[in-house]
């Protein structure tokens, strides 16, 4: 579910191409919409009963949502604008990190080990690129709402479940991202989508918004954030099958190196403490089934002390005493 998810949310840059001449908050307040809907329409296909959330649950959802999807998006646009794409790609590469750090819990270093792999080779598949410093601070406000994307949402689902967070933080931005478009764009920021405007919408709304909301906080709470995190080295291996795809780019070497790198991140994260706790075992096992005074190999002194206590333990040869009692019996 994890890895689907951030593969899903990989997409996005492809995709994005398709609705890059209409207005940008009016179709995200599309896009979101129609997420919602379809996501409450999952709510009722599931049986879950829609929960009114209390007062502390409604503020949490507005900050998620205000970090999560508004914030973000801007930070993302204006970073890509001062200095393109590459920056805040790289940036973002670095989510596996930061949330194995900030998840609450100490990580374990297998976890560790696998972040850093993972940021590695989501920085070598992005590319560095040339950046200034504006652009910099916006990746790195970007970096702080996808973090907050998935630390704010934890108290929430035990109760209200990953179909509701979805579906009522998809809600609240759709207003948001309307005042938006009225303060930027005016009357202009909703008109009539082409045919590959609405393609890409539709898209948008229902595999970004409805399906990678979805899976990500289902598997969220079962993985931790710690290793649910690595997950998200799986967004530019997502934008390199899209672009390839689509056609709109082939990847270079650099680009698979570092998807090869991504996906060997995940595996040292999530089967790194299963492999050291098989050679652990492995380890005991052998310990216990050494024969007691075995030596070194090729050095039979353990075992010449072992027959030394052997004969010096060993019991007398029975044979009559005075008493007329047989030793064997003392």
């Amino acid at each position: 579910m994890a890895a689907t998810a951030m593969f899903l949310v990989g997409t996005l840059a492809g995709v994005s191409d398709l609705i890059q001449n209409y207005p940008v908050h009016g179709g995200q307040a599309m896009r979101y919409a129609a997420g919602a809907a379809a996501l409450l329409v999952l709510a009722r296909l599931l049986g879950r009963r829609l929960l009114r959330p209390t007062l502390r649950e409604w503020l949490r959802l507005l900050a998620l949502t205000l970090t999560g999807l508004i914030v973000f998006n801007v930070a993302v646009i204006e970073s890509a604008r001062h200095a393109g794409p590459a920056l805040v790609g790289t940036v973002l590469g670095t989510v596996p990190l930061a949330l194995a750090l900030l998840g609450g819990r100490r990580p374990a270093p297998h976890v560790l080990a696998g972040a850093c792999v993972v940021v590695t080779g989501a920085t070598i598949a992005t590319g560095l690129g040339s950046g200034n410093l504006p652009a910099l601070l916006w990746a790195l406000v970007a970096l702080a709402c996808e973090v907050a994307f998935s630390l704010l949402a934890l108290p929430l689902l035990p109760r209200l479940g990953a179909v509701l967070v979805s579906a009522y933080s998809t809600a609240l931005s759709v207003p948001l991202f309307l005042v938006l478009g009225l303060v930027t764009d005016g009357a202009g920021m909703l008109r009539v989508p082409t045919l590959p405007e609405a393609g890409g919408l539709a898209y948008l709304a229902i595999a970004v918004t409805t399906g990678a909301f979805f899976l990500w906080y289902t598997a969220l709470p079962r993985l931790g954030p710690a290793v649910a995190g690595l997950f998200a080295g799986m967004i530019p291996v997502g934008a390199i099958v899209t672009g390839l795809l689509l056609g709109v780019a082939v990847p270079t070497p650099g680009d698979l190196a570092g998807a090869g790198l991504v996906i060997a991140g995940i595996a040292v994260g999530l089967y790194g403490g299963r492999v050291i706790r098989a050679l652990a075992v492995r380890r005991n096992l052998n310990r216990a089934e050494r024969p007691a005074g075995a030596g070194t190999p090729g050095d039979d002194r353990g075992g010449r002390r072992d027959d030394a206590r052997v004969r010096l333990h060993r019991p007398a040869a029975a044979g009559p005493r005075r008493d007329g009692v047989p030793a064997d019996h003392h």
